[in-house]
């Protein structure tokens, strides 16, 4: 039975795509991998299936992430992806396309930001919106940034941390570095391989990240766990184990990327908000937010109360969603604040 396309909002993530559909809610959650024949150049796999192909395809067939840094980096795999999700998300039988918004880093060059737009159209979107990432992660984290009070949000995301002091429905100053989840993972590829002559992949570097990184080692358990790899002496499989304390060093410098950047916009807010901000805290959301302690890390560097967002996971696609509700309202406001507003992308 045809239908009428339901509104959809995707958070575009360099690690994973998340979709909202007006009057359901989350529909998807996937990683952003696709699995491409590389003779035919057919889709083999999208999401969590082609994900566990990373690293373990034969020569014919490729696993790879499309998006690298918040940003496209294959854009006709990254149509055939959004193609994909798209169809899934509002089903094939429709009468009119949907229209759908599209996160964005804060820092997105304006080539970028068509090349977003575009893919959308292309993958079957009837209209394309783009909505940058701590405005969309603060409408889905439900704060009321309508009022003239000043709102921080820092989202960690896999490809960028996009760090925004908001008010009266605009970003007042903001941050994109490309730093995020993905760094954090590859930063533990090339530590195992530097200390331990262990070659490891992405996948395995998430894995051990999400099940012993710690953002604060004096207030929790160090943890350790076995690691599975190729031993780059002699060519054979080799076990080896590894601990928190360890994988906290190999990420240390990515975490002081991060709580740096925060100070920094925390310097340039003006007075007014500063106060508001101090009143109310930073709200974290994104991926990057569920790494042990982080909240309590950027704490204690800034001094003010941090507080992780309800589903930090789900903020920025749910927010993507809600903008689609309030169209007007938000074009109005950034037509305003044109002239005035800062934004510094740092690579």
């Amino acid at each position: 039975m045809l239908h009428m396309g339901a509104d959809i909002g995707i958070d575009l993530g360099t690690a994973n795509v998340i979709v909202y559909v007006k009057g359901k809610g989350i529909v998807l959650k996937e990683p952003s991998v696709v699995a491409i024949d590389n003779s035919s150049g057919k889709v083999i796999a999208v999401g969590a299936k082609a994900r566990r192909m990373l690293g373990r395809t034969p020569g014919n067939i490729v696993a790879l992430r499309p998006l690298r840094g918040g940003v496209i980096a294959n854009y006709d795999v990254t149509e055939k992806m959004l193609r994909y999700f798209i169809g899934k998300a509002n089903g094939n039988k429709v009468i009119f396309k949907p229209r759908v918004m599209v996160c964005v880093p804060s820092g997105i060059t304006g080539v970028e930001e068509r090349a977003v737009r575009q893919a959308t159209i292309q993958a079957g979107a009837r209209l394309s919106h783009v909505i940058e990432e701590p405005l969309a992660a603060a409408l889905g984290a439900g704060l009321d940034i309508a009022q003239p009070g000043g709102t921080m949000v820092v989202d960690i995301g896999g490809g960028t941390t996009d760090i925004a002091v908001l008010s009266l429905g605009g970003i007042v100053i903001s941050r994109s570095i490309r730093v995020g989840g993905d760094k954090f993972d590859e930063a533990i590829v090339k530590y195992i391989r530097q200390e331990f002559n262990l070659a490891i992949g992405e996948r395995t570097g998430e894995d051990i990240k999400m099940e012993i990184a710690n953002a604060c080692l004096d207030i929790a358990p160090v943890l350790d766990t076995q690691v599975k790899g190729r031993n780059l002496m002699n060519g054979l499989p080799k076990e080896i184990t590894i601990t928190g304390h360890q994988i906290y060093n190999a990420i240390s410098e990515n975490l002081s990327l991060v709580v740096n950047t925060v100070k920094e916009v925390l310097e340039e807010t003006p007075p007014e908000l500063a106060a508001d901000i101090m009143d109310k805290g930073i709200v974290l959301t994104g991926g990057g937010a569920l790494l042990q302690n982080i909240d309590i890390l950027i704490a204690r560097e800034t001094g003010l109360n941090v507080i992780i967002a309800e589903d930090p996971l789900s903020c920025v696609a749910i927010g993507t969603g809600r903008a689609l509700t309030m169209l007007n309202v938000l074009n109005s406001q950034q037509n305003r604040r044109l002239k005035t507003r800062y934004v510094k992308h740092i690579m």
